[in-house]
């Protein structure tokens, strides 16, 4: 009769260790995966937005396609920012260039040519803006 209770404690021991371990299990992944979620863009009131003007001139003989169709110019084409965080969109292909805005991530853009370098992309953002600016290169992902 001993050995009966003494196995009845071990079990029951073994079985709230076992319940434990999995609450806690449970309760791990389910804040590791909260805390894992990108939060959104923060949008600061001091932050405006700048719509690049574009000139009848030079611009549209260069791109003359400045509109959000489905034609895209020879050498261009759409891309995604694959960038968790989006994309700083600058005014020259410089790291202490002008911010004129930015691009958020799994945003869809036209990459209209490249630095010899590679290390930046001049794009045109189609959110109805058609914000034209420089993005650092390898960002972004063609689209097929």
């Amino acid at each position: 009769m001993k050995f009966y209770g003494l196995f009845k404690f071990l079990v029951g021991l073994i079985l709230a260790i076992l319940l434990l371990a999995g609450a806690s299990a449970a309760a791990i992944l389910y804040f590791a995966a909260k805390l894992t979620k990108l939060p959104e863009k923060p949008i600061f009131t001091n932050e405006k937005p700048v719509a690049q003007k574009v000139s009848t001139s030079a611009k549209t003989s260069s791109y003359p396609n400045t509109n959000s169709s489905n034609e895209l110019e020879p050498g261009t084409y759409k891309a995604l920012v694959i960038e968790p965080i989006g994309l700083i969109l600058r005014a020259t292909p410089e790291r202490d260039a002008e911010r004129i805005g930015g691009i958020s991530y799994q945003e869809e853009v036209v990459v209209l040519e490249e630095s010899s370098d590679k290390r930046w992309q001049k794009v045109r953002v189609n959110d109805g803006s058609d914000r034209i600016g420089w993005v650092s290169g390898g960002n972004t992902e063609p689209i097929n």
